[in-house]
C-alpha cells in the first residue's frame, strides 16, 4: 500500500477494532435499543457507518476506471476537508444522511454479521488502495455530498471523522442504564 494511505488506513482499522471491542459483548436488546423514534440504536449507527463506507468505496472504484482523466487534489480540497473535519466535530452541526445512503442501508445488522461485513469491506478497501498507482494518489476520486471532490486519502480521513462524529451517540447508548 502507498505510504500516503497506510497511516490513515491503520487508524481506520484501529477505530473499527475499538468500536467492535466496545460492542461485542452487548446483549441483543442493548445493541438494538433505540431511545426514541428519531434516534438510532448502536446497531443502526454502525450499519450506517459501514454502508456509507461501502458506497463510498464503490464510487471510488467506479471513478478509478477513468482515473487518468481526473484532476489532482490541491489547496481547495485541503480547505474543504478541513472544514468538513471541523463540522464533524461540532455536536450542534447535524447532517442528514445522503439519500443514497439512506436508500441502501439495510436493516440493522446483528453484531456478528456487522463484524464480518466490516472486516470484508476493509479488506476490499485495502485491496483497492493497493491498486492505485503512486502517480494517481492525488486524483480527486471521491465526491462527498457537501465537501465535493476529494482524493482517496482525504476520503479515508472523512471516514475517520465520520466515526468520530458518531462516537458520542454510541457512547450515550453504551453508558445508559
Amino acid at each position: 500500500m502507498n505510504t500516503t494511505f497506510q497511516p490513515i488506513y491503520n487508524e481506520l482499522e484501529h477505530q473499527r477494532s475499538e468500536i467492535l471491542n466496545r460492542v461485542k459483548d452487548l446483549t441483543v436488546d442493548k445493541f438494538n435499543y433505540t431511545p426514541s423514534s428519531e434516534k438510532w440504536s448502536v446497531s443502526q449507527i454502525l450499519t450506517h457507518i459501514l454502508t456509507a463506507e461501502q458506497l463510498s468505496v464503490g464510487y471510488m472504484k467506479k471513478k478509478a476506471l477513468g482515473i487518468d482523466q481526473l484532476k489532482n487534489s490541491g489547496t481547495f480540497s485541503s480547505l474543504t476537508l478541513m472544514l468538513l473535519k471541523i463540522s464533524q466535530r461540532i455536536p450542534a452541526i447535524k447532517f442528514k444522511a445522503p439519500k443514497v445512503v439512506v436508500t441502501n442501508t439495510p436493516a440493522p445488522l446483528p453484531i456478528a454479521e456487522l463484524t464480518s461485513r466490516w472486516e470484508a469491506h476493509r479488506h476490499d478497501l485495502k485491496v483497492f488502495l493497493e491498486s492505485i498507482d503512486d502517480r494517481n494518489v492525488k486524483k480527486l476520486i471521491y465526491k462527498h455530498p457537501i465537501a465535493g471532490r476529494l482524493d482517496a486519502r482525504q476520503a479515508m480521513i472523512f471516514f475517520h471523522e465520520h466515526i468520530i462524529h458518531h462516537w458520542p451517540q454510541i457512547n450515550r447508548l453504551l453508558n445508559r442504564d
